[in-house]
């Protein structure tokens, strides 16, 4: 069985299977390589690195790999303006924006021949990046790890809001996938791919601490905890810190004290300084679902062949 979707066509992809950007784990050659060349579709997480080190991973995948490849850019970050100078000269084939407007970049972008993906998190902002003209969504739903949406919407409650308001959009799911029965869900929902993070989280090839991947497969479906409402949420596994953070939200503690909290503390002190109880250890829901740390080409057969498997026993109730 083959896949044939909107988002493979758009991406020239021979599996409609994403994965997420992820500051630091995938912030290197090796991740998002092995997936572009298992058939999926590997992202460059710039947001932690410096110009030179985008420069050198860039030439590195393409060293790597011949299969299109993405780079994500979360806009907000400090140098944007200097990276997407960068960008424009090194003309990545895929560039997916997050976390700001597409204002900053469509145009310049568009016109090099990148395909244009920008990341969504409610319907509004769907039709108004559609409207822009990108190519392409991401909608991330209030599974996912890192930063989900405010309101917590469930992913597949957000796939089917923003595809019944643009039919014709393809889109990519975001949240809570994590194994071929997810992807077949995905499509059956109405996007051309699924993205997976956390279960690419703990592949040798994603550069964080194995203490951090050893987190991830020892987690349940409930150990992970949105804290940090009113000034950036984010998904992460349940430790010292969040537990901080809930404690301050129970009791009502200023503003002020939990940004004091929360911003005194990153996701860099987890990878360079191992704080494993005092960081912030980004995953999401879908770390319940992980328990095995294969390499990452592995990682992409085995949800392949979990999709083709669930949509042929689907097939068995429409005959």
């Amino acid at each position: 069985m083959s896949f044939d979707t909107d988002i493979t066509g758009l991406l020239g992809i021979r599996l409609p299977i994403v994965q997420s950007a992820m500051s630091w784990a995938s912030s290197n050659v090796a991740l998002p390589a092995a997936v572009s060349a298992a058939g999926g579709l590997g992202t460059l997480a710039l947001g932690p690195m410096r110009l030179p080190e985008i420069e050198a991973a860039i030439a590195g995948i393409r060293d790597a790999t011949d299969r299109p490849f993405a780079v994500n850019l979360p806009l907000y970050r400090k140098g944007a303006e200097e990276v997407m100078d960068l960008l424009e000269r090194l003309r990545p084939p895929i560039l997916v924006a997050s976390q700001g407007g597409t204002r900053a970049y469509l145009e310049r972008f568009r016109d090099l021949g990148t395909i244009c993906i920008h990341t969504v998190a409610s319907v509004a902002h769907a039709e108004k990046a559609a409207e822009a003209g990108v190519d392409g969504l991401v909608v991330v739903g209030g599974e996912a790890g890192g930063h989900p949406p405010a309101d917590l919407v469930s992913g597949h409650v957000m796939l089917r809001a923003v595809k019944r308001r643009l039919p014709d959009v393809p889109v990519i799911s975001a949240g809570g996938w994590a194994d071929g029965a997810g992807l077949a869900a995905a499509l059956a929902l109405g996007a051309g791919a699924a993205a997976f993070g956390t279960r690419f989280l703990v592949c040798p090839e994603a550069g964080i601490p194995q203490a951090y991947k050893d987190r991830v497969m020892e987690a349940g479906v409930g150990d992970t905890r949105v804290v940090g409402r009113g000034f950036g949420v984010i998904r992460a596994l349940r430790n010292d810190f969040t537990a901080r953070m809930e404690m301050l939200e129970r009791e009502a503690a200023s503003e002020a004290d939990r940004a004091a909290v929360f911003r005194g503390v990153t996701l860099k002190d987890v990878v360079l300084h191992d704080a494993i109880d005092d960081g912030k250890l980004e995953a999401g829901q879908s770390a319940g679902l992980v328990d095995r740390a294969l390499p990452a080409a592995e990682v992409v057969a085995e949800i392949a062949d979990g999709a083709r498997k669930t949509l042929a026993r689907l097939a068995q109730f429409t005959g």
